[in-house]
Parts: structure tokens; sequence; C-alpha cells
């Protein structure tokens, strides 16, 4: 069982810092009560710490910030958690209702004259050669945090960053509900079978379900990514792909209560004064100042350099696509095209179909294989730990220990499988940052939107859902191995363009022969993959990667231009300003409706999200390929190099500055030509 770290505050689980976490009881209506409740708390510590009685030194001031807010952010974390797995139209009334008042009061800290008054105090008057390298980190970065968030403002400047705040919380939650609702307003019900020629049986199995569990007769499409990639990628019905692309991409992007399109250019608004008050030339510049590319520019750069050394053979796989179109009756490869005509030319080129795979990764097996690989690789245990209370009867909760002294690190919730009542994507969150050296573990989770089970089948996925489950896993170790002891500073929050590390390189682990008997076995016979079969997956590794890898930045650059070149007043319609720059990046062009933009959670789900920083995806991806080849080189289940590993990188959080931290491990700087090498793209540097 989990060991308690209660401090009770009252009978509510949101009043109560400790594990269990009794979600079931969390009730709609008690939501703002006990969040006011806890906002009167943590302003008296506030303010405690701003008065004259509390001496000017690290321990009393800057260390006692750092767990200062800790109560009313573990009830925030669980009121935002359940709203976007198990939400209901009251949750979500108390959560947004909930939203201001605690927008206003984090902003607030830092605006306090007396307490940014205390935290310089103490910065010119503490011996910071005598501080542990940590704690002059924190420092350092507390000082310059408070300077980032407007404490040198003047009172009407202060005014003015509260309410953009405020402004941004609201405008950002509305766009995540939009994408939501938009998200499950969509259903295609298919009343005759013939209509779905071509589309896996699992896929044509999942449809039936689906539409069972509505009171349908026929198969149900929906736009869930189980649902949706499949039928984008096998489905022989032209009509009925293009509905379904369509419908995806104009999400929350037509007339009606749902549409997201203003709301995009008022959020960038927003950021874009955000950071204008706060000195900064945009908002780009603002979020990358503390990050590993530091400025927009160098992000900007780093992305034209890749996009350069890709566009060559990109050209050439969208010639190749377009033949292979020709071939299958299609004189133009539309969008709606791209995925069904690639799959199809894979399979001519490889004889490989990734349905071909699918029974082989059966999802409990998957997951209980990839434990036991980085258990051993890393030194730890992962134990399920059966009837701990969750949201959902499909959760699962699991503890993880240190093999060598059997010291609880933390504990995680994974949930697996889509659900109306639940955002879509996957994901990994913190609950509870805790510091296992003084017998707090962590407590995390993991959420996916994974191929459910069907038809007595059990869940069996695709490989990329596979990579999927080790990516978020990878953010998970991040966050429950870390060691360090503030927790400002501990797992996960590190700058974001190094985050995707630890996740990201997990990612290897599914394409390598000895890792996948671990884990990859045949659902029925418990035999492994076949090697030819194998084979024909290496030999498509690199199938249109430069397409792939144009797809993420083109994510990326729409994301920079829009925060760092956009002007309304030059272009009114933002949503052909950023078809526009996606449209160069395509492999077919792209309709006058084209609007995935509006439904870009990673952008303007939050005040930040990945705002900004939507290149940290292939920052990391550059410093995962590299890292990887230590393990390939040494071993990929080598233990020492696992240590090395863990001490260097997932035990250190941002403790130090993250390019240090990956010369701990590599003993030298990246190498970019890691990642063009891997893609099969290194002839185009």
């Amino acid at each position: 069982m989990i060991e308690s770290m209660a401090t009770v505050l009252s009978d509510s689980p949101l009043l109560t810092v400790g594990f269990p976490i009794q979600f079931a009881a969390v009730k709609a209506e008690e939501v703002g009560p006990s969040i006011d409740r806890l906002l009167q708390m943590v302003k008296q510590r506030i303010a405690t710490l701003s008065g004259e009685a509390v001496p000017r030194t690290y321990r009393d001031i800057i260390l006692a910030l750092d767990t200062a807010t800790e109560p009313l952010d573990f009830a925030m974390a669980i009121v935002r958690h359940l709203e976007a797995v198990a939400t209901t139209p009251e949750l979500r009334a108390a959560h947004n209702a909930v939203q201001e008042p605690v927008s206003v009061f984090y902003t607030s800290i830092a605006l306090n004259e007396k307490l940014w008054a205390a935290v310089k105090a103490v910065d010119q008057s503490v011996d910071k050669a005598a501080l542990e390298p940590v704690d002059r980190r924190f420092l350092k970065k507390t000082v310059t945090g408070f300077r980032r968030a407007g404490a040198d403002l003047d009172a009407a400047g202060k005014t003015k960053l509260e309410e953009l705040d405020v402004a941004l919380t609201k405008a950002t939650t509305k766009f995540s509900e939009n994408v939501l609702d938009a998200t499950n307003a969509f259903e295609r019900i298919i009343t005759d079978q013939a209509q779905l020629a071509g589309l896996p049986e699992s896929a044509v199995e999942a449809a039936r379900e689906s539409a069972k569990s509505k009171g349908r007769e026929g198969w149900r499409l929906t736009l869930q990514a189980p649902s949706y990639t499949a039928a984008m990628t096998y489905l022989d019905n032209r009509e009925i792909r293009r509905d379904l692309w369509f419908a995806s991409n104009t999400r929350a992007a037509v007339d009606g209560p749902l549409d997201n399109r203003a709301l995009i250019e008022e959020i960038l608004r927003l950021r874009r004064a955000k950071a204008e008050l706060l000195g900064y030339r945009d908002f780009a510049d603002f979020v990358l100042d503390e990050r590993m590319a530091h400025t927009g520019q160098r992000a900007q750069q780093f992305l034209e350099d890749l996009h350069d050394k890709t566009l060559p053979f990109f050209s050439e796989e969208n010639v190749s696509l377009a033949g292979q179109g020709r071939e299958l009756g299609y004189p133009t490869i539309e969008p709606w095209d791209v995925a069904y005509v690639a799959e199809k030319q894979r399979l001519a080129l490889y004889q490989f179909d990734e349905e071909e795979l699918r029974p082989y990764f059966e999802l409990e097996r998957v997951v209980s294989g990839m434990f036991d690989i980085f258990s051993g690789l890393l030194g730890i245990k992962v134990i399920e730990e059966p009837g701990i209370p969750a949201w959902d009867e499909a959760v699962k909760y699991f503890r993880v220990e240190d093999a060598a002294n059997g010291t609880l690190l933390g504990g995680f919730y994974t949930d697996w499988f889509p659900r109306e009542n639940k955002r879509g994507g996957a994901w990994m969150d913190s609950l509870f940052t805790g510091n296992p050296a003084a017998g707090q573990p962590h407590v995390g989770l993991i959420c996916g939107n994974l191929t459910p089970p069907v038809a007595g089948k059990p869940s069996l996925l695709t490989h990329r859902e596979v990579e999927t489950i080790f990516h978020e896993f990878g953010h998970l170790l991040h966050h429950t191995l870390s060691l360090v002891p503030v927790k400002t500073l501990s797992g996960t929050n590190v700058p974001w363009d190094f985050v995707e590390l630890p996740s990201q390189i997990m990612e290897n682990w599914c394409m390598e022969r000895d890792a996948l008997n671990e884990f990859a076995r045949h659902y029925q016979s418990g035999e492994p993959i076949p090697e030819e079969l194998f084979q024909k997956m290496k030999r498509a590794r690199n199938f249109r990667s430069a397409n792939f890898q144009m797809r993420q930045l083109a994510f990326g650059t729409v994301d920079l231009k829009l925060h760092r070149e956009y002007d309304p007043a030059a272009n009114p319609d933002v949503m052909a300003y950023a078809r526009d720059i996606y449209a160069a990046f395509s492999p077919a062009p792209l309709p006058e409706n084209y609007g995935m933009i509006a439904s870009f959670t990673h952008l303007f789900s939050s005040p930040v999200a990945y705002g900004a920083g939507y290149y940290s995806y292939k920052w990391a991806e550059v410093l995962d390929a590299d890292a990887f080849t230590r393990f390939r080189h040494e071993g990929i289940f080598n233990a020492k190099t696992g240590a090395d590993y863990r001490r260097a990188i997932l035990e250190r959080g941002d403790s130090e500055d993250p390019a240090l931290l990956y010369h701990s491990f590599m003993g030298r700087d990246p190498d970019a030509n890691a990642l063009l090498e891997r893609l099969g793209l290194l002839k185009a540097a």
C-alpha cells in the first residue's frame, strides 16, 4: 500500500495532501469552496514570508517559497486532471469558476513588493559560495523568475499583467474545451459494410462496438485517434476518407459556439502584449529566454537548417508518392489520400503491412515488458498495486522502488483508452512532486487514447501506439526518479527543449530486436515477431522519413512564426496565414478552409503550453538520437550505461544547466548528424 504523506486539513480530498487520492470523492460542488479555503491559506503563507519577522535567509525565504503553495498546487492538479479525464458539465463549470482567482493569486506572488524585497535581500546578503550548487541555482532562478514575472513593473504594469494572465487562462481553457466538444460532436455511421472495404478487421470490430455503445446499428467512425487513423490509412472509400479529413481539419474552425478562430487571435494578442510588457521583443523570446535555445531566432534557424537538409528527400518522396497514386487511379494526390496511398506504397516496396504487427503488441504484455526492460537497465522495480482508487475502472496504479535499497521513489496511474469524457492525445502529468530522500515519493500519471479491447480480444496496438507508451513512460521516469531536493527544480521541471529527451530516447528500444523479444509476443501463441516480419519492419523504418520530419518542422515553424512574425494588421486572417505556411511542408495541396490550427491544443490549451516551443520536439530528437548511440555502442541493456543515464539525466531535474547534464552523460556536446543518420537523411547535409 502507498505510504501516507497526508497533511490533513479537512475530510475533502482536495484539502488533503496525501495518498491514496480519493478521486471519486471529489464533488463538483466542493471544488469552489475547497479552492477558496486553500487560497486563503497560501495567501497567508505568502504574507508571512513577506513580513519583517521572517529572517532574510535562503532557508527562511527562498526555500520556503519552494513549498509555500503546495496544498493549492496539489488540489488544482487533481481538479485539472479530472476535468481532462472524467469531465462533466458540473465539473467543467466548477473548474472554470476557480481559474480566475487561482491565476490572479499565482501572478500576484512575484508582484508582491514586500516579498520581492525579501528575495532581493537574500540574494544580496547570502554567501552564495557556502550554498550547495542546487541551492545556488535555485536562488538565481528565483530572482530571475521574479523579474520575468513582472516584479520590477510599476503598479499600472502589475495590474495589466494580472489582467493579461487571467484573460489568457480563460481563453486557453475555452480553446481546449471547444476542441474536446468538437471532437465528440462528429460521428459517421456506416450501414453498408461494403463501404468499409480495406479497413482492418480490428478497426471494423472497433467501429461496430462504437456504434453499439451509442445504441446504433452498423459501424461508427469518429475523430478519436484509433478510429480516425485506421480509416485514413486503410479505408478504400475515398469519399468517406475525405469527409473524415475535413471533419478533423476543420474542428473548431467553423461558425458556431465551438469556433476557436477568434480565440487563436485573442491568445496570440494576449501573449504578445504580455511579452512586450515584460520587456521582450515577442512571446518567443520571452518563453525561450530560460531554455536551451534562448531566443526565438535561434530556434527558428534550427528548424530552417533541418528543413534545408530534409527538402531534397521530401521532394523525392512526394514524386514517388504521386507515381503510386497514379497507379491507383488518383491523377492528383489530395490530403485525404496521402496516408492511404503511402500505405499501399509501403506494402508494394517492402511487403510490410503494419497490421501484421498488431497481434504481437498486446497492451498488457507491452507494458509489463517495458517495465522489465527499464527496471533492469535503471536499477528500479515497478510493482502493480491493485485496489488503489482511481477515476475509472480501467485505471491501474504502480509503485516505483529503488532496486538496491527498496526506497519508495514514487507511484503512477495508467489510463490507456479513449472515452468521450476524456480529452484526446497522450500525456504524462505530475500530481505531486516529492522528495524520496525525505520520505516523500513522487506521484504521476500516464494517459493515452490507444486501441481498446474489442470483440473479446485484448487491446492490440499499432507500433506507433507502442512508441507512445514508451515515450510517456520516459516522462514518467524523469518525474519519479528525480532526487532533486528543491521541488521547483525537480523531475520534468526543466527547459522544454530538454524535457523531451527522456521521453523520445525511449522510443529507440521499440526498434531493437532484443528489446522487442521482451514485450512483443503473439497474444495467442506467445511467439516473438518472426524474423522475416522484423526485417520488413526494419527496412520500412525510414519509409517517408522526410515527410514525417517535415510535418514536425511545419508545426514548429507555424508556431514560431505566429509568435514572432504574425502581424494581424497585415494578415487579418490568421487561419489563412497559418495555412500558407503549412502548405510549403505538405505533400498535397491544402484547401482554403484547412483549419488544423484551430484544434492544435499543444499551442493553445494553456497560457504557455508549447506556445513558441513546439520546436523542442525536434531539438530534443537531436539529443535523443545522439544519446542513444551510447546505449547502442555499450548495449541497450547495459546496466552501467543505464546507471550513468539515471544519475546524469533522470535524477538531476533542472539542478544544473541541461547542456552540462547532457555533456556529463555523453562526455561531449550533441552531434546533430545522429538524427539525420537515423532518419536516412545524412546525405542531404
